[in-house]
């Protein structure tokens, strides 16, 4: 059977994380533990981001970061902090339809206690509306400024009751989507179209922007993703969104990856070798690539380790791959999951292994 390092043939397994830029990393994440039920810590680490040169001025930059993740299901959070300087701001209100990423989708199987559970500690953009596609979900803000788009759905990994899983996806503007569906669809298998709308939307006028006219694609895929997290990811879903009759500013207009809001979505891949060849093949090539260090060093994801790269969508936002070898269980114990020499690295993880997973949970009182 296929081995991680001899697998040859590209496939996504979920998205794996959306990055976040903050001011303050313990804060953030204090604040993400009871209010997503991001949990359980799969990696932290201080260190010196060297490969994203393209995207710091030509600079390494140092940072502290994390990856976690809600065991209800989905992908997690990347918090992520500046450490050698302050972290920046947009220079304006961030409005739906600019390119970027302006929201972060998370998914509910139940929006009512979803709702009723965050209307303690955040700021409720709107009351329980629906979408295009007749589901619930509203809009939150959290206390960083960022934007949050609760999604009912059903899908979950274990019973954790809780509210909320994790993150289900993005909502992602741009200026032309047939461009972008080239990449969202034709390479990383967001095949069905769950509806293509113009005009103005109820669900979106609580929002800055949002009383603007849009065209609006939701992107689902077809098939059931495989690999070794992909029952822990689940499915997932991208919205397209193109203002109309504005122009849209850049979200990171005049700043760098990793200043404040949503930095990047990152996919959990196989095959990273066919997985740039079909990118580039499409017109969508390796902007940053692990296997190839500015100054020739190796690749070293510290507690975890793996290989990661990324492109762009055709407005500049910024789209992560990695494929993970390795992630820990119990640093004290030295315990780790290796995916490099699994048998079959197509198979989801044995729901036994994944509990596991869970001797990484932190409780807030705990971080500093």
């Amino acid at each position: 059977m296929a081995r991680i390092k001899e697998f040859d043939k590209k496939m996504i397994s979920g998205i794996q994380q959306i990055g976040v830029g903050v001011t303050n990393f313990y804060e953030a994440w204090k604040w993400y533990i009871p209010n997503f039920g991001m949990d359980v810590r799969i990696f932290e680490e201080k260190a010196v981001a060297e490969y994203m040169l393209p995207y710091t001025n030509g600079e390494p930059r140092e940072r502290h970061a994390c990856l976690i993740i809600n065991m209800l299901g989905g992908g997690g959070f990347e918090i992520w902090q500046h450490t050698d300087r302050i972290p920046v701001a947009p220079a304006f209100e961030l409005k739906i339809g600019d390119l970027g990423i302006f929201a972060g989708k998370i998914k509910s199987p139940n929006v009512q206690a979803a709702y009723d559970h965050l209307s303690k500690e955040a700021e409720m953009l709107s009351g329980i509306v629906k979408d295009p596609a007749g589901r619930d979900n509203f809009y939150v803000k959290d206390p960083f400024n960022n934007i949050w788009q609760i999604v009912e759905e059903d899908s979950t990994f274990m019973n954790c009751k809780k509210s909320t899983g994790g993150s289900y996806g993005a909502v992602i503007g741009t200026t032309n989507p047939e461009k972008a569906i080239k990449l969202y669809s034709g390479v990383l298998g967001y095949d069905v179209v769950v509806y293509d709308k113009e005009g103005s939307f109820d669900d979106l006028k609580a929002l800055p922007g949002g009383e603007g006219k849009f065209r609006r694609i939701l992107l689902q895929h077809s098939e059931t993703r495989k690999g070794p997290f992909s029952s822990l990811f689940g499915p997932t879903e991208i919205e397209l969104v193109q203002a109309l009759g504005r122009k849209p500013e850049k979200i990171f207009k005049n700043r760098i990856w990793g200043d404040l809001g949503f930095i990047h979505l990152c996919f959990d891949v196989l095959g990273m070798k066919a997985l740039k060849d079909e990118c580039k093949e499409k017109g969508f090539p390796f902007t940053v690539d692990s296997d190839i260090h500015p100054q020739g060093k190796p690749f070293d994801m510290g507690e975890a380790a793996g290989h990661f790269a990324y492109v762009e969508d055709p407005d500049g936002t910024l789209i992560e791959f990695v494929e993970t070898h390795k992630i820990p269980i119990s640093k004290k114990l030295g315990w780790y999951i290796d995916l490099w020499n699994r048998r079959d690295v197509t198979k989801p993880l044995p729901k036994l292994l994944m509990n596991m997973v869970r001797l990484m949970k932190v409780k807030p009182h705990k971080l500093h």
